[in-house]
């Protein structure tokens, strides 16, 4: 129906002339009416929206920014978004669409303006910008007229609110503060909401009592929030640096609250080798090495320093009360510590490694940090020669010693042995073609030794396990891996498919060291390996032993033959699996490759007779005889049909496979028509 007729329509239902529709039911007539009534009023807002827009494309036109045939466009996709915007349901993509709309449409103009103001200062010789006008804010306002209509639709939607938030940011419009009110109200247990807002007070508007008033109301909302704890703090100790900061740029005071190892260092060489400075000017030192006019300067209490630890200590107590499980949070107080020069840093410093040693001395997370501290420690002091080095593993090596004490556990060993190897193989790298350093060999001893303990305690994992084993092979020790392998694969790791496969390598490695044909005796002691593990563990779980023991047997028919019969069983127990790997599938691609697509059949077909051989092997074979029919193959379209049948007798619900059916079908016909 088009406008015209709508509208006859309608004025005929208004007037109430009923009788020229005959045919419609009172109920009909009234469904109608209310369907026109809501269309008209669609189009009503519509119109009246894009008549408000007059003034705005006048004056786009007027100042040259746009042609009148571009402006057709503007309104023509504009009237697009505005309906969809006004159906019953729209999308939150639909709001999306037209903002990104109007941001490249705004971003257009103002870049049309640059370029018409320099072509007017190159004419005048002067440089003068275009004065502003209705344009210049309308696309603004009409962006943020949308997000708001999009987060008053979509309020759950906190990503939706960011979006607005950052737009106000970035254009500065002055709507901010409503904007934070709101979502506020409706997201106050999102910490990064109230985040977002205290940073704008302290960045934006410079307003650090209203940022400290979110952030506390921040905190009673959402007292178990780490990053409101953090960046609460770094927000007031930021603001007591930018005080020290000012009143360093008025000459009344130095330094910062920002901590600097260097001037540490340099200042303890100084102490260290104060004999080699002379006194200048005739200024004495006294016997302790300070000046006299110095004196006063270090007795000042630094205010700013204390009442950074104040915060600080204040800032710390509430948070461990309110989050005392939080090793993070511990960790995250501890390194702002570390960062900043603040009144009696040390032993705040201790206060916390105290408070995390007994509330952590359980947790094998805790020892590994303060192990690693060790090391970190060694790193900013520049401590990196191999005469240093040395003393600062040790330091770590005796605290995961002693974690070993309190927690002997398998995650102790494990994050002690891959800290161990993270220290070795650096080393390694740049020792490869020369000897190692003899305090690297210990560490590699030591790590051992280290291995040897998790065994001796119970602790070894399989993770653990195959590092054990892995390190013996990148020492060379080939022998060694693999009596290591073979008594850890008789233990109680005796089911670790990942252990296995490491076994087998390391074998075969070893029965092809000296020779690439391996001996009978040899190809039987590995198959006896193989058969041993794939008949005790699934054929999903072990997909990457069958592989490797496909690959090793393709070309020996007799041991190949019995990894199938070990196969068929497999799968006759456990299924062939609904997706991902298929074993059937892996042997009939060896097959074909072998012996041709007639041995293929075959062996597919002596899967497809067990009870569940899986929705894998169907599709392969159903793609296997598509590719052969494709090329003239004329048995392929009919063994294709009897599997889709076949396949759809036990999944009928599957409709990927009915799809597939449906276009085989719709090919062949189109086929026959063809040659027709």
């Amino acid at each position: 129906m088009g406008p015209g007729l709508e509208i006859s329509y309608w004025l005929t239902l208004r007037s109430g002339r009923c009788h020229s529709f005959p045919s419609l039911t009172s109920y009909q007539f009234t469904e109608s009416t209310h369907f026109l009534a809501k269309s008209l009023a669609m189009a009503d807002v519509v119109q009246y929206r894009l008549e408000r827009m007059v003034d705005e494309l006048d004056d786009l036109e007027r100042r040259g920014l746009f042609t009148r045939h571009e402006i057709s466009e503007i309104v023509k996709q504009r009237r697009k978004f505005e309906y969809r915007l006004k159906r019953p349901s729209p999308l939150k993509q639909d709001y999306l669409a037209y903002i990104e709309y109007e941001s490249q449409l705004d971003a257009l103009r103002r870049l049309r303006k640059k370029s018409i103001g320099r072509d007017e200062g190159r004419e005048r010789r002067v440089s003068k910008k275009m004065k502003k006008s209705v344009s210049d804010f309308s696309g603004v306002a009409r962006i943020l007229e949308i997000y708001r209509l999009a987060v008053m639709r979509f309020k759950g939607d906190i990503e939706l609110w960011f979006k607005y938030m950052e737009f106000c940011r970035q254009r500065k419009n002055g709507r901010m503060k409503k904007v934070l009110a709101q979502v506020i109200r409706f997201h106050p247990k999102v910490p990064g909401v109230w985040i977002y807002a205290a940073a704008w007070e302290f960045d934006h508007n410079l307003n650090v009592t209203a940022a400290r008033a979110l952030m506390q109301n921040g905190l009673r909302v959402c007292p178990t929030s780490e990053e409101l704890w953090v960046e609460y703090l770094r927000m007031e100790l930021t603001y007591l640096n930018k005080l020290k900061a000012r009143k360093v740029a008025l000459g009344e005071d130095k330094g910062t609250l920002v901590r600097d190892h260097r001037d540490a260092d340099e200042k303890r060489w100084i102490n260290e080798n104060k004999g080699l400075f002379m006194p200048l000017d005739g200024e004495v030192e006294n016997t302790d090495g300070s000046q006299p006019e110095n004196m006063e300067s270090q007795k000042s209490v630094d205010l700013f320093r204390e009442q950074g630890l104040r915060v600080l200590q204040t800032i710390y107590s509430g948070a461990v009360e309110a989050l005392p499980s939080s090793f993070n949070l511990r960790q995250r107080f501890f390194e702002i510590v570390e960062a900043t020069n603040l009144a009696q840093s040390d032993d705040m410093h201790d206060k916390i490694l105290s408070d995390m040693q007994r509330d952590f001395l359980v947790d094998p997370k805790y020892w590994d940090w303060l192990a690693r501290l060790k090391m970190t420690d060694s790193v900013s002091k520049d401590g990196t020669s191999e005469d240093i080095v040395p003393s600062q593993m040790q330091k770590a090596i005796q605290v995961y010693e002693e974690a070993l004490k309190n927690v002997p556990s398998s995650m102790i060993f494990d994050l002690y042995t891959k800290f161990l190897m993270d220290m070795i193989a650096p080393k390694k790298e740049e020792t490869r073609d020369s000897e190692l350093p003899s305090h690297v060999e210990h560490y590699i001893s030591h790590l051992l030794t280290v291995y040897e303990k998790a065994e001796a305690m119970g602790c070894l994992t399989e993770d653990i396990a195959h590092r054990y084993v892995t390190l013996y092979l990148q020492l060379g020790k080939l022998d060694e891996a693999r009596k290591l392998a073979a008594k850890l694969c008789s233990g109680k790791l005796s089911d670790s498919v990942q252990l296995w496969l490491l076994r087998i390598s390391v074998e075969i490695r070893c029965v092809t060291r000296n020779s690439f044909s391996p001996s009978k005796a040899d190809i039987l002691s590995i198959f006896e390996l193989l058969k041993c593990i794939l008949t005790k563990v699934s054929a999903l779980e072990s997909e990457s032993l069958w592989l490797m023991a496909l690959k090793f047997f393709m070309n020996q028919k007799h041991y190949f033959d019995k990894l199938v019969e070990i196969a068929l069983i497999s799968v006759a127990k456990d299924g062939g699996g609904e997706s991902g790997f298929s074993l059937p599938s892996a042997i009939i691609n060896l097959v074909i490759q072998k012996d041709g697509i007639q041995q293929a059949r075959e062996m597919y077909k002596r899967f497809l007779a067990l009870p569940r051989p899986g929705l894998v092997l169907y599709q392969n074979c159903i793609e296997l005889e598509n590719n052969l029919a494709s090329v003239g193959d004329k048995d392929s379209l009919v063994n294709a049909r009897k599997l889709f049948e076949s396949a759809l007798a036990t999944y009928d619900q599957n409709t990927s496979l009915w799809r597939d059916y449906y276009s085989t079908e719709t090919k062949v016909s189109f086929s026959l028509l063809c040659f027709s």
